[in-house]
């Protein structure tokens, strides 16, 4: 196992997603608000290496984000 124990992954925890003309995104400030294709109450992805392999509810406590795992996704063959 200690060979695989340096491998890197690219891990992505997806919120949402929206689309966008570039005009508004060079026209906005800071604090500027994004609307989302999503609730509050649906689940975030988590993403590895590209493919989706789990979902999961964002947590906040005072200062910190983290993600509560909800589902592991059976891979396709």
């Amino acid at each position: 196992m200690s060979a695989i124990n340096d491998v890197e992954v690219e891990l992505s925890i997806v919120l949402g997603a929206t689309r966008l003309p570039v005009r508004e995104i060079l026209a906005m400030s800071r604090g500027a608000m994004i609307p989302l294709d999503c609730t509050q109450d649906e689940p975030s992805l988590v993403v590895v290496n590209g493919h989706v392999v789990a979902r999961g509810q964002i947590l906040v406590e005072e200062d910190r984000m983290s993600l509560e795992i909800t589902d592991v996704l059976k891979r396709k063959r």
